[in-house]
């Protein structure tokens, strides 16, 4: 039975919603059995989507939703509902691309949507102030201003659900093939020749365009491929958004010279790094990008393990209520560190808020990252989100598999193998899920959990991976195809919890699940099925082109494997 006049979120699993728990906000969890209260009472529903180390969603938090006077308006005006995106990255892509519908701008988080009594959303934002201020409305200004709009035009506000799912339902056309890499010229035309990564700030480290570039590199030995992907990694390794005492990159940098980094680490941005870096070293087997490697390869397999031997989502930004406390340093604490500005940025100003962020000039000696350590082991470590999502450990089974090829000897394979044997217990038992509730799976789940596959067995030609992820696509393709389309959704066919179903065809944090389907379906000899998804995707891809550099190496695969190349996901043998 539905709690509504309390908060609910002291018994779910999900650390962001643990967070939340004594906030008094009256928080829902997204149900059936919420959306149905709101329905039968005709009232609005406010959606909060956020995640455990979201910099902003903390702040948000503070100011507003344990702010009493605030949480009371809240729970007059509406249903308050609160998601952990890392949990439903359904809803979160459902509600951000509503958001970017209803302002023509990119979305962000927290994620504030405001639904009508039906789950359909009318409007949203993402950040709010508590108080007026850089040009923000406060909080409770919106809150109001919501519900009186929604007072007066509810019929209105309610007859634009079609109108709504018009506009997410993607478009494409009728194009079955085009010439891929012009397609590819242009983004390199948006990229910064001289810093690395796209132009202006913030800078991310966008995976998904380096995965594709060395693919093209591969396939052509073209050096304009390989040159945006050898400054990306120098900037990486060297710059800010590297952590040069424990191993690991940042989420992002907030200038464009890579020094100033968002704090945060990500599971999934480490796991894709650890992928292009090891690349890299095949290329260039110098052994400071190997140590790099193996460095931040050591850090994952340390401390984002959780309890139950899974890797877990991300380490907040924050710590001791200060943003990057944990990783900077005052001067006064290195300065008697003997030659430390033979190997780093040191001075007394320090380069970031009176601080120092350490920007290596070269790689400096056990001693001094041992000193260094043993400053940092003295601050209280970010929070950990333990959370175990499926998708991404699986891209740590592959991120191991490609570091064993440049680093052998040092058991990576074997870790992988043991990884997986973890997996089969826990996810391949009954049925797929995605993270604590067995009753939601997406489409990447099954895209990486069989790319995992796919690469175990190409390691170690053991067939049973290659029967495991023959059986888990069939199943994928049942559960997740749409026939008429030729696409897959998001989320089964079968999940019934909210008003659109959405097909995502664009990159983000991951690959996208599309994109690396086909890539699947090729590996497997699943050619029919295979041409299916790429002559969608092309047609997709003559629209949304910006966002799908997975799909271009993915239909570019497929258009070489059809005229009998001698090719692979990595590129193609061009001689042949």
């Amino acid at each position: 039975m539905i709690k509504i006049n309390e908060n609910v979120l002291s018994n779910d699993l999900s650390p962001y919603l643990k967070q939340h728990k004594d906030n008094p906000v009256n928080w829902q969890i997204w149900s059936r059995e919420t959306l149905e209260f709101s329905k039968k009472n005709k009232k609005p529903i406010l959606l909060s989507i956020g995640y455990a180390s979201c910099h902003w969603c903390h702040v948000m938090a503070h100011e507003s939703f344990e702010d009493t006077e605030t949480a009371n308006l809240m729970n007059q005006l509406f249903v308050n509902i609160k998601v952990d995106r890392e949990e439903r990255p359904d809803l979160d892509f459902i509600f951000q691309s509503s958001f970017q519908l209803f302002n023509q701008t990119g979305g962000g988080w927290p994620l504030t949507m405001f639904l009508d009594e039906n789950g359909v959303p009318f409007m949203g934002g993402t950040y709010f102030p508590k108080e007026t201020k850089h040009g923000l409305p406060s909080f409770k200004e919106v809150l109001k201003k919501v519900s009186d709009s929604y007072k007066e035009q509810r019929e209105n506000i309610i007859k634009q659900k079609d109108l709504i799912i018009k506009n997410l339902d993607l478009k494409k056309n009728s194009v079955l093939s085009q010439d891929l890499e012009p397609i590819l010229e242009v983004t390199l035309s948006h990229l910064d020749e001289i810093k690395g990564g796209y132009k202006g700030s913030p800078k991310f480290p966008t995976f998904n365009l380096y995965e594709t570039l060395f693919y093209f590199y591969n396939k052509s030995k073209d050096k304009k491929y390989l040159k945006p992907i050898q400054l990306i990694i120098k900037q990486l390794c060297s710059k800010g958004i590297y952590d040069h005492v424990e191993g690991g990159i940042a989420r992002y940098t907030v200038d464009d010279n890579w020094v100033v980094p968002h704090f945060e680490k990500m599971l999934y941005d480490n796991t894709q790094f650890i992928i292009l870096l090891s690349k890299y070293c095949k290329i260039n087997p110098d052994n400071y990008f190997k140590d790099k490697l193996a460095q931040t390869l050591d850090f994952l397999k340390k401390n984002f393990s959780n309890k139950e031997g899974f890797l877990g989502s991300a380490y907040d930004a924050d710590s001791e209520g200060e943003e990057g406390k944990y990783y900077v340093y005052k001067y006064e604490d290195v300065k008697n560190i003997k030659n430390i500005e033979k190997y780093f940025d040191i001075s007394p100003n320090g380069n970031w808020e009176g601080k120092i962020i350490l920007i290596e000039k070269e790689k400096p000696s056990k001693d001094i990252i041992d000193k260094l350590l043993e400053i940092r082991s003295k601050k209280a470590k970010p929070f950990f989100d333990d959370k175990t999502q499926l998708d991404l450990n699986c891209l740590w089974i592959s991120s191991l598999i490609s570091a064993d090829e440049v680093l052998p000897g040092k058991g990576y394979l074997k870790l992988a193998e043991e990884f997986f044997i973890k997996i089969e217990n826990k996810y391949l038992k009954d049925k797929v899920y995605h993270s604590y509730s067995k009753d939601h799976v997406f489409l990447e789940d099954y895209a990486f959990l069989i790319n995992a596959l796919n690469d175990l067995n190409d390691k170690t030609m053991n067939y049973k991976y290659r029967d495991l992820a023959k059986k888990l696509t069939l199943e994928c393709l049942s559960k997740f195809f749409i026939e008429k389309k030729d696409i897959f959704q998001k989320s089964p066919k079968s999940n019934n919890d909210v008003f659109f179903k959405p097909v995502d065809i664009g990159d983000n944090t991951i690959p996208n699940g599309n994109a690396q389907m086909l890539i699947n379906l090729i590996r497997l000899g699943m050619n029919d099925e295979a041409k299916k998804l790429s002559n969608s995707l092309n047609g997709y891809l003559n629209i949304y082109k910006n966002h799908m550099m997975t799909s271009l190496r993915a239909i570019d695969f497929f258009n070489n494997i059809k005229m009998g190349k001698n090719c692979n996901e990595q590129g193609c043998k061009i001689d042949d």
